[in-house]
């Protein structure tokens, strides 16, 4: 922390930026609605970048009386112990809930670009974006696909990142994001992948506090190629990045069909997962964790989260907006930021510690194989990588017999049903939702491109 702002602190909590996105979309309101709950001021001081104008014009359109904040500018000071919200435009802007309109994309982008410049002083240390609407935005000073690659553009240091879909303990990532379909199989290099894959590595580590990640990594084609016959990427692309990350001494496996990988739950003894491409990725991640996700972007050198829904027009203004989405890209920025300041300790999958320390007796026996060119290198013992490989394979076969049983009996297609938690009460001082509407008294949000 640069001393210039560690010296108007009165509070070790982190400071969390929060940026207003499009305020004809539901960003205000799940703002509002998670804001208002007093216990967030206990553990991180909120900074809203857009307009407390706007956000008391949703106070009352939502009929919510407990939300209240303190007006910060350059002349002021931020308050620890209460909600801050700072005006970044003066004109006065009129509401249209569930209308696009070009101030509304002219507003969110001087958010975002406020909140930068107090994420590169330092003043704040993670940012959790609000929906934007990929079109209205775009201007001479806004030219991306989305948050994501404004972000890599500003803050990534030349270094590659990775669009991360995280909820409890599955998080996964895509080595393609937001490009035309058409060009996913051309852009599926062993440049991109084993980028890709790096980062999700470090991220694993660094941001999530597991020492020893555990990643899985997903085919391109159907059947992850069915050895050549439906395609020849798995076999010259992706397996070989595989191959070589494990002689470094990663835990990394596949490649695996993305369907029955996720359609029997194998993600659950993964630490990470890494796909292709965008929708292989994230219709499964939505599918399993829709009202609860959170978009993280891994490899940036600030911390930033959004949820993962979009500006849903269909529903805004109405106060039916479901908030735990935003609420858990909060709660997951908050944890970040404790994990890389050494505050939460490393934590690593309770299954997965004998794996680890079977490794460090490994490592300490191995020997040097000396190469007669370059000197000598590393050689890793990877019989516990290998006996992984033989326990996937056995999963993969396990699960096409489920599949050709469920045809053979008629039964259509092979489904698993899955039981929806309730959301539960969070460690170091977090709070819980309340109760849940029942599912026929909620409206879902539309998929508005947000990630």
């Amino acid at each position: 922390m640069k001393d210039k702002t560690q010296k108007n602190r009165k509070s070790n909590k982190p400071r969390i930026g929060i940026t207003i996105g499009d305020y004809n979309g539901i960003g205000p309101e799940v703002i509002v609605k998670v804001l208002q709950d007093k216990r967030i001021t206990n553990i991180c001081t909120p900074i809203v970048y857009g307009s407390g104008k706007i956000l008391t014009k949703y106070k009352r359109i939502l009929s919510i009386e407990d939300f209240t904040y303190h007006q910060y500018n350059n002349n002021s000071y931020i308050h620890d112990q209460k909600i801050n919200v700072v005006n970044c435009w003066t004109e006065v802007q009129e509401l249209d809930p569930g209308k696009v309109t070009q101030e509304a994309g002219k507003c969110a982008y001087l958010s975002i670009s406020r909140a930068s410049e107090d994420l590169k002083s330092e003043l704040i240390d993670a940012v959790v974006t609000a929906p934007i609407n990929k079109a209205n935005i775009q201007s001479e000073d806004f030219k991306h696909a989305g948050h994501t690659e404004y972000y890599q553009e500003n803050f990534a240091s030349g270094r590659d990142t990775l669009m991360t879909l995280c909820s409890g303990d599955l998080r996964v990532g895509v080595v393609t994001g937001h490009i035309p379909i058409k060009d996913v199989a051309a852009s599926i290099t062993k440049e991109a992948v084993s980028s890709k894959l790096n980062v999700m590595i470090e991220s694993l580590k660094k941001d999530f506090g597991i020492i020893k990640p555990k990643v899985a990594v997903m085919g391109l084609n159907p059947h992850a190629g069915e050895d050549g016959l439906l395609g020849d990427e798995e076999i010259n692309v992706i397996s070989p990045v595989i191959k070589e990350f494990k002689k470094r001494g990663n835990l990394v496996f596949g490649p695996f069909p993305a369907d029955g990988f996720f359609g029997t739950m194998s993600f659950k003894n993964y630490d990470g997962v890494l796909c292709m491409y965008h929708d292989q990725g994230l219709i499964p991640f939505k599918l399993h964790s829709f009202e609860s996700g959170v978009n993280y972007t891994a490899g940036l050198d600030i911390v930033r989260t959004s949820p993962d829904h979009g500006t849903a027009y269909n529903i805004a203004g109405r106060g039916i907006a479901d908030e735990t989405s935003f609420r858990e890209a909060l709660m997951q920025a908050v944890d970040i930021v404790k994990v890389r300041s050494g505050e939460i300790e490393n934590q690593i999958r309770p299954n997965a510690r004998q794996l680890l320390q079977d490794r460090k007796d490994q490592i300490k026996n191995q020997k040097m194989v000396l190469d007669g060119n370059a000197g000598g290198e590393e050689e890793f013992d990877l019989s516990e990588l290998e006996a992984g490989e033989r326990k996937e394979a056995q999963v993969t076969q396990q699960q096409k017999m489920l599949e050709n049983k469920a045809k053979n009996q008629g039964g259509g297609k092979f489904q698993h049903k899955q039981k929806r938690e309730h959301w539960k009460p969070r460690k170091n001082g977090n709070f819980n939702k309340g109760e849940h509407r029942p599912q026929n008294e909620r409206d879902k949000p539309q998929q508005n491109k947000n990630d």
